[in-house]
């Protein structure tokens, strides 16, 4: 049976404000590549052999942009299962797998991520196969290159197979002190929010672990509406769901939780500074997109999609313009956008909600 690609497509990607808007988050922009995130990330699992048509789990909102974005990067078939409201990864997770055959192997993929190196990916996954056909539950380790505070690691344990190890723990985000410890110790990987596992077995686990939100999952698809390659699980249903991320409600409970180790030029492109390091740069280090003029400018992320942005004597800046809206601050701290988030969410600014540009 074919693997069948599970894209979450439910963010709303506010940490690359202005840009990232609740009308289009960060997946349906093209960032990184002439494509989309969401494009990016249909790709990387071609429909061939090995892959079947995919299923995208998103607001119901954006419907009609995922449609048009896979239509222009050849996906055929994929079932769009439109959530009439946000519960996080758990149930949007049970959606899929209620609506997929029981035995079919779910590869379930966050859409706004880049992996530089898809081959890579694709032969971890064929390494974690077989466990996964025998009811196992499989997760990919991202190969850490920093000690960074801002993941979840995965502790990883004795050897099932060859590049496959159980899962010795999860661990939270650490300090740095503490990440700096996974470094040196080895055996630590980044939780990338990628997995693997049959339906039948996902939804086994969330009846022990998280009963009410396998029920709600149910009766939402029972109760859905279908329009075309469209599911519209039943709203009231849906609603009875607790909210829950996939890591807490089941894959740190479960019994046979296995680790992936991978290298593959993984980035949640959660940050300004992460585009900034994924972009080309020129001699000075700057990344340049769209209307602008640099004059003894370093280090600095500059993109406008609408007005002229002339940037003279500075350096290790992030500027963002859009049609409604312009971002300046420190490289190096562009985390501290969810402050100005705040303020523009106390005082119901429009820039939060309407398309860039609008």
């Amino acid at each position: 049976m074919k693997i069948v690609p599970v894209i979450l497509s439910g963010g709303s990607g506010t940490r690359l404000w202005p840009l990232s808007r609740t009308g289009r988050p960060k997946q349906l922009l093209a960032l990184t590549h002439a494509d989309t995130m969401l494009q990016l990330t249909a790709r990387r699992t071609p429909q061939d052999a090995r892959f079947g048509a995919p299923i995208v789990v998103a607001n119901a909102a954006h419907a009609d942009v995922i449609a048009e974005q896979l239509a222009v990067a050849g996906v055929e078939g994929a079932l769009l299962i439109l959530e009439p409201m946000a519960r996080n990864t758990a149930p949007a997770i049970a959606l899929a797998a209620v609506a997929a055959a029981p035995d079919a192997v779910l590869l379930v993929m966050p859409s706004d991520h880049v992996i530089a190196d898809p081959d890579a990916f694709r032969a971890a996954i064929d390494r974690a196969l077989p466990l996964v056909s025998d009811g196992a539950m499989a997760t990919f380790g991202i190969e850490p290159d920093a000690p960074d505070t801002g993941y979840g690691y995965i502790q990883a344990g004795g050897a099932l197979a060859d590049g496959v190890h159980a899962v010795a723990r999860f661990v939270e985000k650490p300090d740095r002190a503490t990440a700096q410890g996974y470094l040196d110790a080895g055996g630590h990987y980044w939780n990338g929010g990628i997995f693997l596992f049959r339906a039948d077995t996902y939804m086994a686990a969330l009846d022990k672990y998280a009963p009410a939100m396998a029920d709600a999952a149910r009766r939402a698809v029972a109760g859905a509406a279908r329009e075309g390659d469209r599911l519209f699980p039943d709203p009231v249903a849906f609603a009875a769901s607790p909210s829950d991320s996939v890591d807490y409600a089941v894959m740190e409970k479960a019994d046979r939780v296995v680790v992936v180790p991978v290298a593959m030029g993984w980035s949640d492109v959660g940050s300004w500074d992460a585009i900034h390091q994924l972009a080309d740069r020129d001699i000075a280090g700057n990344a340049q997109h769209g209307d602008v003029v640099a004059i003894d400018t370093q280090r600095c992320l500059i993109r406008t999609d609408g007005p002229l942005v002339a940037m003279v004597g500075v350096s290790d800046l992030i500027v963002v313009a859009t049609g409604d809206a312009i971002l300046i601050m420190p490289r190096g701290e562009s985390q501290e956008v969810k402050r100005a988030i705040a303020v523009l969410k106390e005082r119901g600014h429009i820039t939060l909600d309407r398309p860039f540009g609008g």
